[in-house]
């Protein structure tokens, strides 16, 4: 995710009245000296530099001990005397998605939470047993954080719903719903469900005999797995339409009507692949429910063909989004 391109693509989420990069976990530490951003493949290869009993090795754990683990993690350290303003912004730079921390204090959840929203390209995972962490993480209505409320976060939830979720296809799964090894489901009422789910977190709980997360939102109320979407839109768009501007080495992507079809044939291409994933929703004659609008040359300025900036690009879709609940009713007669 390089901070180095010509292409930018902005989107909205507009309510009606991995892949590696984008599934894969960086956890975030904290020890007497500051380590570098390393990736471990198998949990031999963490255990070799953390000891068993470390809040790094038991958050990798509960990310690769799940079904669908990711093919990686990476791990970060911040130094005890450091602070996080100097060391959040070194993390940007490098290849993650979901963010964890072994620290679950409610300064650390918000110093890390903030900067993430600042950069809305990611999301981080909080694991919390406290109910009036909730009610203060709630206020601030992150829509890149998600908590996961559990009595007992001694083996990291919230690490375990990454390594299972995060990794499957963007679009597909919903995060409402997912099994998780290593975590006991709470015995607890719907009231109390629904106190959780209130202060805008999640839970671990026994439904039809299946231990299944209770939901899947982030703090402000959006679904995770739109969030998720909405930043892989974003960075697919960016990178694909960027590669189309490297290749073009040997020939120019004219300022005319054919280059502006080129890109936007890219788009299409992309959406496209969103379609195939999940993203997007279909209609009921099985088309796409997506749309581009590209000005022509003739439709451009003097001006903007004389900068070489073409923003004459839009495009549209519909979410797919996913059912979470339904109600069924029926008729019994004589």
């Amino acid at each position: 995710m390089s901070a180095i391109k010509d292409v930018n693509v902005i989107i909205d989420i507009q309510k009606p009245t991995p892949i590696v990069g984008f599934g894969k976990p960086l956890i975030i530490g904290t020890s007497a000296t500051a380590k570098p951003y390393k990736t471990y493949t198998e949990l031999s290869e963490v255990a070799a530099e953390f000891t068993t009993g470390s809040e790094v090795y038991k958050a990798a754990k509960a990310i690769l001990d799940q079904d669908n683990r990711p093919p990686e993690v990476a791990v970060m350290l911040r130094a005890t005397a450091g602070t996080w303003d100097d060391f959040l912004p070194t993390i940007f730079d490098k290849d993650w998605y979901f963010a964890v921390c072994t620290r679950s204090t409610l300064e650390d959840i918000t110093a890390i939470a903030d900067a993430i929203e600042a950069a809305d390209a990611r999301q981080f995972a909080v694991s919390t047993s406290s109910k009036d962490d909730m009610t203060a993480i709630k206020a601030k209505e992150y829509k890149n954080t998600f908590v996961f409320y559990h009595t007992n976060i001694d083996n990291y939830p919230e690490a375990a719903l990454v390594g299972e979720a995060g990794s499957k296809p963007v679009g597909s799964i919903t995060w409402k719903g997912q099994r998780l090894k290593g975590i006991q489901p709470l015995d607890i009422t719907a009231a109390e469900l629904r106190e959780i789910h209130d202060l805008g977190a999640l839970t671990y709980v026994t439904k039809a005999g299946d231990p299944v997360t209770s939901e899947g939102k982030t703090v402000s109320g959006e679904y995770i797995d739109v969030i998720h979407s909405k930043h892989f839109v974003i960075h697919t768009l960016e990178y694909e339409v960027q590669k189309l501007f490297n290749n073009a080495r040997d020939r120019k992507i004219g300022y005319d009507n054919t280059g502006i079809a080129q890109i936007e044939g890219v788009v299409r291409t992309v959406l496209q692949r969103c379609l195939n994933q999940g993203i997007i929703a279909r209609g009921a004659d099985g088309v796409g429910l997506y749309s581009t609008t590209f000005k022509t040359r003739e439709q451009t300025t003097p001006l903007e063909r004389a900068s070489r900036v073409y923003n004459g690009g839009t495009f549209a879709f519909e979410l797919a989004g996913a059912i979470h609940e339904t109600t069924i009713r029926g008729v019994v007669t004589y």
